[in-house]
């Protein structure tokens, strides 16, 4: 049977750094789509993307509520971030919202495909010790997907300046994974 970081090297995390290093960055990335998604609510809430907008958010509702329930099973210390995504959450959804339903869409787009290519990774990185939460993670990473469809089938691609929207919000998105793993 294959275990979370078995072929670890000198230096490397243990298993039980790994699995902290996770929820604590799954945990963070929930909240923060869970504020974009209240942000593009605030500003098309009433218009025909609301209704959309809500099943996503419900989404990520449930995925914040699971990833908070294994930081306190798992006894695993929350980013201390968590006050920055809370802003700068809201305020991405706010603005990309306000630049229109396209514009909104594309923002879900890319945070959807930065965080397919994040959860894919974890999902490799963790052994058969752990294919519940492996199990969790590919659950949540098909229901990304299928937000990320929906943007593509909702105008995203035809937003104004898609592509450096685009390419600005899947860096940002990997810059603050980086920076919820650590801190």
């Amino acid at each position: 049977m294959s275990e979370t970081a078995a072929g670890r090297l000198p230096g490397d995390p243990t298993a039980r750094e790994t699995i902290e290093r996770i929820i604590r960055v799954d945990h963070a990335g929930e909240y923060g789509a869970k504020r974009i998604y209240q942000g593009q609510l605030a500003v098309l809430g009433r218009r025909e993307q609301g209704e959309l907008l809500r099943h996503m958010k419900q989404q990520e509702q449930a995925h914040l509520d699971r990833f908070s329930e294994l930081v306190v099973a798992r006894r695993v210390r929350p980013t201390a971030l968590l006050p920055l995504w809370h802003v700068a959450g809201f305020a991405l959804g706010a603005v990309t919202a306000a630049l229109g339903p396209r514009a909104a869409m594309a923002c879900t787009v890319a945070v959807e495909e930065a965080i397919d290519e994040h959860y894919a990774g974890q999902a490799a990185e963790l052994g058969e010790d752990e294919a519940e939460l492996r199990g969790t993670i590919e659950t949540f990473r098909a229901e990304e997907l299928e937000h990320r469809d929906i943007g593509l089938a909702h105008g995203a691609e035809d937003a104004p300046g898609y592509r450096v929207m685009y390419t600005l919000i899947k860096a940002g998105c990997r810059m603050a994974i980086a920076a919820s793993e650590r801190v």
